[in-house]
């Protein structure tokens, strides 16, 4: 039997409906039904006939046409809004109707006169994209019309669109000569991540508040400034939307941003509650919102805690929305920093067979760009969880410090570059003044950087600075407490409380290491340690066995010879899994 053949078809979509439409209606009902039906009949109609289009369904405020050729779709949307343009001249703006409109050409499946498909889906959200009486189109419709039509078109850069795979190149189109939507140009959007920090809110009526509030902004500008892979803009631009109704849309556009960080400041009695929240500017979706209860006490010392605590949040938020962004791409597409973004995850897993996969995105990515420090960090760390765990192979070894001393030299200004080549110098090569150097170094970048306290909490540790490694692992954890990577501090917190004769506590931040990366084998032997040492030996079994499956070929000799710490430490630590019964 065979099925019911599909009918399809290469069109010109035009999706197009009425800015602010239930405002409209909910102010004048009829008045904005008689005025909508007006212009349809004596403009709309007539244009899309003059076109050639055809109407394929309306709905309400929206309607969905068909043309055969993609120069008389924009062709008719320019003349539409010209003509909405003329109509509107002499009508106060809030009762203003004016048309978006979103043009794309692509594949659609004809059903009974209905169309359907990944085209039309993507018209309809380059119509949501679009400014009250402008034009949005894809990539593939900019390039069928700018050498036949007289007019001007503004790069709005890569823009995911809602339920569609892969960004989108949107352009807006306007009149030649014909003045930018209200607030200027659009921006294109940066390769890079790329933020507004737009003024918090004082919602508490004191006046004296609003000194908070700026000073808190002005604080998270300039600790996200000192994120290398962030482009943020600066104060003086955002403070100019600063007590205006604010659609972050248009922000995004007007600034040239993919994310836009908004707050509120609310005082009462003495205690301050601040609200931020990470929109994605492309499509209004939240990213991440947080609420932060503090008693005032030192005002300035709230402050600062604050901010530390909302830059701590805010960036792994954006690696986490930037690495799905770089997945989405296509792979022909792809630059060294998509590259870095796709490795990221499987680099930062600590399993070797994750680190064999990600170091060809992260060669290839050094292939693009040779001096790109965090590549090489990256490349680093792979290398040194193949060492650790893949027999201590020499030429493994030199590779990851090959890499770690090629990120510090390129990365001086590169806080997680410096982080994480630190941490790779510490364990491969036990030169932990280097490490704790260059992880300083990158704490004096970016205080809030969890990734560094936690790899320096790790190294304090095996370096037998017990005070200095519950102290990184505090911050870490105060900084970003639902960072995807959370687990680290909890490893540096396990070897201490351990090499301290704290075993409970160890066990404990073990479980938590193991909870946030159960493939991990490391937190898996510091429990099973730390249960030895209490005499559990039925537990302590559970957990040798449950180490030798995360890591089958695991041997107290081969923890010995990799001599991460001081001869004292290490044998107490191998005495326990010895009384563990684990393989020596």
């Amino acid at each position: 039997m065979t099925g019911e053949r599909v009918e399809r078809r290469l069109a010109a979509i035009f999706a197009g409906d009425v800015a602010g439409y239930s405002r409209l209606m909910g102010q004048d009902e009829a008045g904005t039904l008689a005025r909508l039906k007006a212009h349809r009949r004596e403009l709309v109609d007539r244009k899309i006939a003059e076109h050639k289009g055809r109407i394929v369904k309306t709905t309400g405020d929206g309607i969905l046409i068909e043309f055969p050729s993609v120069v008389e779709a924009v062709a008719c949307a320019l003349a539409i809004q010209r003509g909405m343009s003329e109509r509107n001249a002499q009508i106060p703006a809030d009762q203003r109707i004016e048309f978006r409109i979103g043009i794309n050409l692509g594949d659609v499946i004809v059903e009974e006169g209905d169309i359907h498909g990944d085209g039309v889906n993507v018209a309809a959200r380059l119509e949501a994209l679009a400014e009250p009486g402008g034009i949005c189109v894809s990539r593939v419709v900019r390039d069928q019309v700018r050498d036949k039509l007289d007019l001007t078109l503004d790069d709005l850069g890569e823009q995911s669109l809602k339920n569609i795979v892969r960004p989108v190149r949107v352009f807006g189109i306007r009149p030649a000569g014909a003045p930018a939507a209200a607030g200027g140009p659009a921006l294109g959007i940066p390769e890079k991540p790329s933020i507004a920090i737009l003024p918090f809110q004082n919602m508490s009526g004191d006046p004296e508040q609003e000194y908070f509030a700026d000073g808190m902004v002005e604080d998270i500008v300039t600790g996200l400034s000192r994120i290398k892979w962030l482009f943020v803009i600066a104060r003086n631009s955002t403070f100019a939307y600063k007590g205006k109704a604010i659609d972050v849309k248009t922000v995004g556009r007007e600034l040239g941003v993919r994310y836009v960080l908004e707050g509120s400041v609310r005082k009462a009695g003495n205690q301050v509650r601040v609200t931020a929240q990470l929109i994605d500017s492309t499509n209004a979706a939240h990213v991440w919102a947080q609420r932060y209860d503090r008693a005032l006490g030192d005002i300035f010392a709230v402050q600062d805690e604050l901010t530390m605590s909302v830059i701590g949040a805010i960036e792994p938020t954006l690696r986490k929305a930037e690495i799905e962004r770089a997945r989405r791409k296509r792979p022909d597409s792809l630059d060294a920093y998509d590259l870095y973004l796709r490795a990221l995850p499987l680099a930062t897993t600590c399993m070797p067979d994750d680190a064999d996969k990600a170091l060809p995105l992260l060669e290839e990515a050094i292939g693009l760009e040779p001096d790109y420090a965090v590549a090489h960090a990256m490349i680093a760390f792979c290398h040194e969880q193949r060492y650790l765990r893949g027999g201590l192979q020499e030429e493994t070894r030199a590779a990851a410090l090959k890499h770690a001393r090629a990120a510090i030299a390129a990365g001086g200004d590169d806080a997680p570059a410096l982080a994480v080549a630190g941490f790779v110098i510490g364990v491969v090569e036990h030169d932990f003044a280097t490490a704790l150097d260059a992880l300083d170094r990158s704490i004096e970048l970016s205080p809030s950087s969890a990734f560094a306290h936690a790899f320096s909490s790790i190294i304090c540790a095996w370096k037998g600075d017990d005070p200095g490694s519950v102290a990184h692992a505090e911050m870490a954890l105060r900084h970003s407490p639902f960072d995807p990577l959370i687990w680290l501090p909890y490893i540096g917190l396990a070897y201490t409380h351990f090499f301290c004769g704290r075993f409970e506590q160890a066990i404990s931040a073990a479980d938590r290491a193991l909870q946030g990366n159960p493939r991990f084998s490391v937190p898996a032997f510091l429990k099973t340690a730390a249960l030895a040492r209490l005499g559990r030996e039925a537990e302590a079994a559970a957990s040798a066995r449950r180490l030798l499956e995360l890591q089958p070929g695991f041997t107290i000799a081969s923890l010995v010879d990799s001599a991460f710490t001081s001869p004292e430490r290490l044998a107490m630590l191998a005495e326990a899994l010895w009384q563990a019964e684990l393989p020596e």
